[in-house]
């Protein structure tokens, strides 16, 4: 339902036969309408909403409280799965222009509490995984991290690459390695806000890491049950490629709550990002949806848009396995720069690629709980 449908102009036979009413009477109609169709209307225009971070609306675990009403207004308290700080003059702006007069929003931020699982101080393990390498996926795992951390979010990222580890670099700390207060546990290294462990604090960059799957599998079980994380909203995993030993450690042991499967447009990234997906639905993990990772490439001299790599992959990929499209991410110099000195690119993206990721993830994220509060 489009806002024009709802507050549109009144036809001049409608304004004629309204003259008899007083102007006060109908104003307060329309400041004051009782709580049930007021939260109504909340609800369809927070589905309803497209603004910069939220083209496609609100949905998932939303929950609105109406507070007074009467001559003085109403407060309307909306409770969202996401830190809403960075956003909250956004939206207000934009429901304030369909509501009715005379109310104050305030938004406030619940986190969503799936069944627990490992670590238990991480109420939300979402694994970022690919079928394959050279998609993008830890790029993908350390930017959404620190986009999540900049929005007030308690992050935390595990590197469970055994044999290839890449957040380290991706966050400036290659050759750091993790201290010990009891030399039974690993204190975690903070960067940007964001809590991380990794076999690369471990193991010396410049030695390969030559275990059988037994043995890694192993390893990546003590980063997570060893690791003094703290209390985390989200702990990221960053998975290795392919669907082997540590894949199925990760799905069977620690029960990740959900899974992205990252991609790039082209037909052989496709092929293995459905095998992916095929995993982790065997192992019942839920399936958050597609990111397309290098969607287009716009030219810094003509401004013309290329897809590199193909187009409308992850389109075709989310709509086959009826999961969702999270987002299209462009092709960057400047991703692989920040990359590369160890500071995530989201954090000084001005078109906020990653920040929208996060809160399309949230609301994903949210309706995979019990306690979804439906949009009416």
């Amino acid at each position: 339902m489009k806002f024009s449908n709802w507050f549109g102009k009144k036809s001049t036979k409608s304004s004629e036969s309204e003259t008899s009413i007083p102007a006060s009477a109908e104003k307060v109609t329309k400041m004051t309408p009782d709580k049930s169709t007021l939260k109504v209307q909340i609800f369809d225009a927070l589905k309803n909403i497209s603004t910069a971070n939220f083209p496609e609306g609100l949905f998932g675990r939303i929950s609105v409280v109406i507070k007074g009403r009467g001559t003085s207004g109403s407060d309307v308290h909306i409770t969202t799965p996401f830190y809403p700080g960075a956003v909250e003059s956004e939206l207000s702006e934009a429901l304030l222009k369909v509501l009715p007069d005379n109310i104050s929003i305030q938004f406030n931020y619940s986190p969503v509490h799936p069944p627990s699982s490992l670590p238990k101080k991480a109420k939300i393990v979402i694994a970022v995984a690919s079928g394959k390498g050279g998609v993008g996926k830890s790029t993908v795992t350390a930017n959404l991290a620190a986009a999540a951390a900049q929005l007030g979010h308690k992050v935390g990222v595990l590197d469970a690459d055994i044999y290839g580890p890449s957040i380290p670099m991706m966050f400036g700390l290659q050759g750091e390695n993790v201290s010990s207060f009891d030399e039974k546990t690993m204190e975690p290294l903070f960067k940007y806000d964001v809590a991380l462990n990794s076999i690369g604090f471990l193991v010396p960059a410049d030695k390969a890491t030559i275990w059988r799957g037994p043995m890694a599998s192993r390893a990546l079980m003590q980063l997570v049950n060893e690791t003094n994380w703290p209390e985390l909203d989200i702990l990221f995993v960053d998975m290795p490629p392919g669907t082997g030993d540590i894949q199925l450690t990760m799905s069977e042991q620690i029960k990740c709550h959900g899974a992205i499967i990252v991609t790039t447009p082209q037909n052989i990234a496709l092929a293995d990002a459905q095998k992916g997906i095929e995993m982790f639905q065997k192992v019942n993990t839920p399936i958050l949806g597609v990111v397309e990772n290098m969607s287009q490439f716009t030219c810094p001299d003509c401004g013309a848009s290329h897809t590199l790599f193909g187009a409308g992959g992850g389109s075709v990929c989310a709509e086959k396995h009826k999961i969702p499209l999270l987002a299209q991410l462009s092709l960057k110099p400047e991703i692989r720069n920040q990359g590369d000195i160890g500071k995530p690119f989201s954090l000084l993206d001005s078109n906020n690629e990653y920040q929208k990721l996060v809160f399309s993830l949230m609301m994903h994220m949210s309706n995979q709980t019990e306690q979804r509060i439906l949009t009416l």
